[in-house]
């Protein structure tokens, strides 16, 4: 890996719109970024990937055999259940909790209605069709994870709390009651109820919602803790050798359930720093200790090089590789949902 300083210099003359805070090991006081990692490409690198030939043509619809599931209201007590609804859009339910995972109901991942990508299959839960939300967990800002559209009427209609890492506040607020947004830092917990936490944990990303605010706004993934088991849930990462799952197996594990992504991976000379592969999914299955993963990420929105099934046989031969039992890691389809062993 191409090893950075812990503290890049600061920016001068460039003002964080979202977030005023003190110098820490991953922010320099204007931006945020990831310790002993790699940034994210630059503008020649994007262009060099996007003119390239490499890209596998998506068919226009990708049905699942799922579609439309009607969740239960509640799951009870020590019972988890995962729901798979789209991408990296979740729904949790344990403890007779409801938990949203990056919400997106929009018909492309985009600031424009009417371009970037589209939709393969609708939501596995049409909105309507949602249980009561009790909480919303959003890991960072990219379009493909917050849809302001759909945490605006999700606010309107259901009245969770919101949970973000720092920064992304500042966005949300326009469509939510800013008393709704817990904001927190890696290292931070929230609590959701009286039997349920969320940590803040690391993960190997960045942020932007345009041009100017690259990494101005932290990412982060979720430890949610709860009477069944702790559940793992990472919505965007690059492997980063696997320093991250094991820091996470060493301050939280054993996990009963790990959501991992399993898509958007290609070309890796692009890739790697911001979006693991299958086969690196495998391997942060295992160093953090996860008896269950849930594969997302993958199937709905067309942001990379692969062809939309190439997820589903890298992951099927990463899993005879590492000697993981196909069972105990399952790419979700829209609709899907597991209840967890």
């Amino acid at each position: 890996m191409n090893q950075r300083t812990p503290r890049p210099p600061r920016r001068s003359g460039r003002p964080n719109p979202y977030y005023d805070g003190p110098v820490s090991d991953h922010f320099d006081g204007t931006i945020f970024f990831n310790p002993g990692g790699t940034p994210p490409p630059g503008l020649k690198s994007l262009l060099r990937w996007q003119f390239g030939s490499g890209k596998i043509a998506w068919p226009d619809r990708y049905p699942s055999p799922h579609d439309d599931h009607r969740p239960d209201e509640r799951v009870e007590g020590a019972g988890l259940r995962v729901t798979m609804i789209g991408h990296a859009s979740l729904l949790l339910q344990t403890a007779g909790m409801n938990i949203l995972f990056d919400p997106v109901f929009a018909e492309r991942a985009s600031p424009l209605r009417w371009f970037g990508p589209k939709r393969r299959n609708p939501p596995g839960i049409r909105f309507a069709s949602l249980p009561p939300i009790d909480a919303v967990l959003v890991s960072h800002n990219h379009y493909d994870h917050l849809d302001l559209a759909a945490l605006a009427r999700l606010a309107a209609e259901h009245d969770p709390l919101f949970v973000t890492p720092l920064g992304n506040d500042a966005i949300i607020k326009g469509a939510v009651d800013a008393q709704r947004i817990v904001t927190g830092d890696w290292g931070d917990t929230v609590s959701l109820s009286p039997e349920v936490t969320a940590h803040f944990e690391p993960v190997h990303h960045w942020s932007a919602r345009g041009g100017s605010d690259r990494r101005m706004a932290l990412w982060a993934g979720f430890v949610i803790e709860a009477p069944g088991g702790k559940v793992y849930h990472v919505g965007d990462t690059g492997f980063h050798d696997g320093i991250n799952y094991r820091a996470a197996a060493d301050k939280h594990g054993p996990f009963r359930l790990a959501i991992l992504p399993i898509g958007a991976y290609e070309p890796r000379w692009f890739m790697t720093p911001q979006h693991q592969n299958p086969d690196e999914a495998v391997r942060g299955h295992k160093l953090c200790g996860a008896a269950h993963t849930a594969g997302h990420h993958w199937g709905t929105f067309n942001l990379t090089d692969e062809g939309i099934e190439e997820p589903l046989t890298a992951l099927e031969q990463a899993l005879a590789k590492h000697g993981v039992a196909p069972e105990t890691f399952r790419p979700l389809r829209p609709g899907e949902a597991w209840d967890i062993p």
